[in-house]
């Protein structure tokens, strides 16, 4: 089975290491996902790389640390992640301190610890139920019967062949 690609969102200025960390955490054996991309201090605000790091991945990660909350590039990047309907999840990165949500956060997004457990099943968790509202989609898109023509519409019923 191929890894969970994922794209990585933090703050360049505060939480390199964080990054670092989850950079790691991914080499290991059977972790099941790796870093694809993440974010760029080139890119301010956040170009066309950036979207294309986070169009490519499957899911993004935000890290949040004490400062994510003031941060316009992890703000920009989670407005791309959504406009591209990328799922992602927010994940507490520092575990001795107040961490903030990004602006632009919905109010249902949950912030999770950070443990190897909590991290390996919250990719799989969040790439499955992606996978299960793009077959949702397609599958509604499917079952949805045409709109009869408005000729057809008009036309009197016929009487069978005698």
């Amino acid at each position: 089975m191929s890894k969970v690609r994922i794209f990585t969102s933090f703050d360049l200025d505060h939480d390199q290491d964080l990054c670092d960390q989850l950079v790691e955490q991914s080499s290991r054996l059977n972790s099941g996902f790796e870093i694809s991309a993440r974010s760029e201090a080139a890119a301010q605000p956040p170009d066309e790389s950036v979207r294309r790091g986070i169009r490519e991945a499957d899911e993004v990660i935000v890290i949040c640390g004490r400062h994510t909350g003031d941060s316009l590039r992890v703000s920009a990047e989670l407005a791309i992640a959504q406009e591209e309907q990328k799922p992602y999840f927010l994940l507490w990165g520092r575990r001795e301190s107040m961490c903030t949500r990004p602006p632009g956060a919905r109010p249902a997004d949950a912030m999770y610890s950070w443990t190897w457990e909590i991290l390996r099943s919250q990719i799989v968790a969040t790439n499955r139920n992606a996978q299960a509202e793009r077959t949702a989609r397609v599958v509604s898109g499917f079952a949805r019967a045409p709109a009869p023509t408005p000729a057809a519409a008009a036309a009197p019923p016929r009487s069978p062949p005698r």
